[in-house]
């Protein structure tokens, strides 16, 4: 049945229900100048030319370009096995499982992925997932609030902008202390740490490509009864010593690297794996296995610590949902790559990666920035801004990098370009080419 007010007596009656006299009234709330004067819509249009206008649109992208862009999101191969075993009718819904009793795959296959989310980070349990990695940081940090009562965090420098962002976003309206600084030397955090600090937040690799040995961070944090947060990158995780390893007390990361499109941003999938005694802490819900009165396995949720299910001053967070089909999408990318291959793959993005800096750093004019050692992904610095660089390389078939004067100032002639699997010595060597032409 169609609902819409097609005549101006229809209108009239539904502006009366409403208490107004005008449509112009209905949006006055909005101001002027965001109001549409005119929708100038085209005429009708059958599916067939709707979707035939959508294709001609859609082609306008430039979805041709070689890319060699990364900041905290990467073009990974996924195996097309991914996807086939994804939309299976028993996988292919984002619903949290509450009826154990008609959910035994999905629920099970959500406790494989915290297994193999244990596993790559080193730590003793994992929740369903989160949103992104982003609410995964922040999530994380008010565990650290709550564990201690504290309400300072100190956040290294080097950590993903676009995450401290949505750090202070989230964190506004609280009463928290958010101290941002450069706490890459353990000498500087010893410095800064104090008896009001409920965590530090680190990041390996960090936001410029360089890898880290976090131990001695730690270490330091747990001398003062901070709870250390370690943002990593997964693929990584195949060569980087884990967060666990260094003595983390919370792990978070971005898990679009595993089996996830970039998909302009979305959507994604937030890790969080912490130790045993923070589980009642952690957000979210967590999958247990168990058995039945006849002693068979079956799996359900274990934990569910938000406001829709115990009393609201209780829960620890107001989530609701997860990023279930997300998460299964990284369960069956990681088991297809299995042990050997994740430490095969991260082999080859930090070999491509070393190729392509030797190969940039001979043009003329353009600098390693730091010393390493790095992953996948590096600083150049370059004689013109790197946001005029970028957008020259565009015309030449390559998103070249990320311009690092966008959230650092004091850079812009700084180029951030990262290097995936999927980037062959061909292509570096054109991209090459192309950046000492528009040099």
């Amino acid at each position: 049945m169609d609902f819409t007010p097609h005549t101006a007596a229809d209108r009239a009656g539904m502006l009366e229900a409403l208490g107004l006299h005008s449509v112009e009234e209905l949006f006055a709330v909005i101001p002027e100048e965001l109001q549409a004067k005119t929708w100038d819509l085209p005429e009708p249009a059958s599916e067939l030319e709707v979707t035939e206008h959508l294709k001609r649109l859609a082609e306008m992208n430039a979805h041709h370009l070689v890319g060699f862009l990364g900041a905290g999101f990467y073009d990974h191969f996924t195996p097309a096995a991914v996807d086939a075993l994804l939309r299976r009718g028993e996988f292919y819904t984002v619903y949290t499982p509450y009826q154990a009793e008609i959910s035994q795959g999905t629920l099970q296959a959500i406790y494989e992925y915290q297994t193999a989310i244990c596993r790559l980070t080193g730590l003793d349990a994992a929740n369903a997932s989160l949103y992104d990695g982003g609410t995964a940081l922040f999530e994380a940090s008010l565990m650290a609030i709550r564990k201690t009562g504290r309400r300072r965090l100190l956040v290294c420098d080097s950590v993903n902008p676009i995450y401290r962002v949505m750090l202070r976003s989230y964190t506004a309206n609280l009463k928290i202390d958010l101290v941002e600084a450069n706490l890459s030397n353990p000498e500087i955090l010893a410095g800064r740490l104090n008896g009001e600090t409920a965590g530090i937040i680190l990041q390996n690799p960090d936001f410029f490509g360089r890898l880290h040995d976090f131990s001695p961070h730690c270490g330091q944090a747990r001398e003062k009864g901070a709870l250390a947060i370690l943002n990593c990158y997964p693929v990584a995780l195949g060569l980087c010593r884990t967060p666990g390893e260094m003595g983390a007390d919370i792990a978070v990361g971005e898990g679009q690297s595993l089996g996830l499109p970039l998909s302009f941003g979305g959507p994604y999938l937030g890790i969080m794996a912490v130790r045993q005694e923070l589980i009642r802490s952690m957000p979210g819900r967590v999958v247990g296995r168990t058995q039945d009165g006849q002693g068979r396995t079956g799996y359900c949720l274990t934990l569910q610590t938000r406001e829709q299910h115990i009393r609201r001053e209780k829960a620890t967070s107001n989530i609701c949902t997860n990023q279930a089909l997300c998460a299964v999408a990284a369960l069956i990318h990681l088991c297809l790559l299995g042990k050997n291959g994740l430490v095969e793959l991260a082999r080859l993005n930090r070999a491509l990666a070393a190729y392509a800096r030797t190969r940039l750093t001979v043009i003329p004019g353009v600098e390693l920035v730091d010393p390493g050692p790095w992953f996948n992904e590096f600083r150049l610095r370059l004689p013109l801004d790197a946001r005029v660089v970028v957008s020259r390389m565009i015309d030449k078939g390559f998103a070249a990098g990320f311009p690092l004067g966008r959230y650092y100032p004091d850079q812009a002639n700084h180029l951030l370009v990262a290097v995936t699997e999927k980037r062959t010595k061909e292509e570096i060597g054109r991209f090459a080419e192309a950046l000492e032409a528009v040099l």
